[in-house]
């Protein structure tokens, strides 16, 4: 699972300290989240923390270009379509 977290806090100009500390965790406890599989609650906490919807944290296909997955390797294929 790819969350945006990182980029969205960026984007909003806080780290991920901040973001921790806004939630009442330890950045370890968050940064596992993040590269982990979390719960629904905490997507709730993050999404909620951030401003965002739930649906905002999770990697998004570009508008001109759809994602595919390889079956055998498991590697995102690209394909941009003109």
């Amino acid at each position: 699972m790819n969350l945006r977290v990182k980029e969205i806090c960026k984007e909003k100009g806080i780290t991920i300290q901040e973001l921790a500390d806004n939630m009442e965790m330890k950045r370890e406890s968050l940064s596992r989240a993040i590269n982990g599989n979390p719960t629904l609650e905490t997507l709730e906490k993050i999404s909620t923390a951030l401003g965002v919807n739930i649906s905002e944290l999770f990697d998004q296909p570009k508008n001109n270009t759809t994602g595919i997955t390889c079956p055998h390797c498991g590697k995102n294929i690209n394909i941009t379509v003109e």
